[in-house]
């Protein structure tokens, strides 16, 4: 199965980088409404696990806040690969507007 992966490098202490990123669903909700439905999430320690429906695909994953990186990545369905590039630079957009 075809995957993606994004990793956004930071300057934070990693606390701080949790901090930011804990409304990471919250942005993604907010700013796109149209496109993504059914969004839900938990955190592991420094680990989300997500879930969401983006124009009726469900995508899932994991967000990991490490000590100088965060990293999004999980499995892509084959449907969604057409839309790949623009899905992981929405998420690298978001991210380093959340930890700048």
């Amino acid at each position: 199965m075809p995957s993606y992966n994004v990793t956004v490098p930071h300057n934070l202490d990693q606390t701080t980088a949790r901090a930011r990123v804990d409304g990471f669903l919250d942005s993604v909700r907010r700013d796109l409404p149209a496109h993504v439905s059914d969004v839900s999430g938990k955190w592991d320690g420094n680990q989300l696990n997500y879930r969401l429906s983006v124009s009726g695909l469900g995508i899932s994953g994991t967000l990991v806040v490490e000590e100088s990186q965060v990293e999004v990545s999980g499995p892509l369905p084959l449907a969604a690969m057409l839309f790949r590039g623009q899905i992981e630079r929405t998420i690298r957009d978001d991210l380093t507007r959340l930890l700048s």
